[in-house]
């Protein structure tokens, strides 16, 4: 697990170091202009610099890939992200589900869990935020956020 200290650079915004489980050191500054920049910190030369400055859109751009929005590796089954109560988890339609077949509306989703299906993946097609007409279909992948319990009710459904 990696360690993020946080802290406040007052007039300019917000400072996270990141140090990784592979030994690198990062600090994310963000501005309270929405700009961020990312520094590398050299231990050897004992110095950070700026290795990139992102604007909001490329930065909600990017967390989105990291976080793997666009493209969840083969490997890993399900994968989980939580911040705070929110939930955001990966879940892929299989053909025996319930759901395959139907609408998001005839679900009910929002209605009947309170979970939100925030983007939907088949092959190499990615839909962010589907509505309520999008046709649930075996062998998507679908993007879920909400409370663990309301993540818990969805999974009910479409099985």
């Amino acid at each position: 697990m990696s360690i993020v200290r946080e802290s406040d650079l007052i007039g300019i915004g917000k400072k996270f170091q990141i140090e990784t489980d592979a030994g690198d050191n990062m600090v994310v500054v963000i501005h309270d202009d929405g700009r961020r920049e990312l520094y590398r910190y050299d231990d050897e030369e004992h110095e950070s610099r700026c290795v990139m400055t992102l604007n909001d859109d490329e930065s909600r751009q990017i967390a989105g890939i990291i976080g793997g929005l666009s493209y969840k590796p083969k490997a890993l089954e399900t994968i989980e992200v939580a911040l705070d109560d929110l939930r955001i988890e990966w879940y892929k339609v299989e053909g025996k589900c319930e759901g395959a077949g139907k609408t998001i509306g005839e679900l009910e989703v929002r209605q009947r869990t309170g979970a939100s299906i925030i983007a939907a993946i088949r092959d190499d097609e990615t839909i962010i935020n589907p509505g309520p007409a999008y046709l649930i279909s075996a062998g998507t992948t679908l993007v879920i956020a909400g409370k663990k319990n309301n993540i818990k009710l969805l999974k009910e459904i479409l099985l």
